[in-house]
């Protein structure tokens, strides 16, 4: 993925950039476990690749009207209702 190790100042560039204050000591934790997460990905790359097409299924019932609730069935026991509709709290 990379051969260039990450350095302090990457991290500190990062930490500026989401406003995140860290110490030296943090920089220094935060700059090797960056350098083992990059690892990480390039064990990632060595692992073959499927050549095969996954099997999709659909599981889903295809959509059928069936009777049900009249609107006006639907909102009888609603605290409030408005334009035939469910009324809910005001959220801001």
């Amino acid at each position: 993925m990379t051969d260039e190790p990450v350095e302090a100042a990457d991290v500190r560039r990062v930490a500026d950039l989401a406003r995140v204050e860290l110490d030296e000591s943090a920089v220094e934790a935060f700059t090797a476990e960056f350098q083992d997460i990059l690892g990480y990905f390039d064990a990632l790359e060595e692992v073959p690749a499927v050549e095969s097409e996954p099997d999709l299924v659909n599981v889903m019932r295809a959509d059928e009207v069936q009777p049900s609730l009249s609107q006006e069935d639907a909102l009888r026991n609603a605290s409030e209702s408005e334009d035939g509709r469910f009324k809910g709290p005001r959220v801001s």
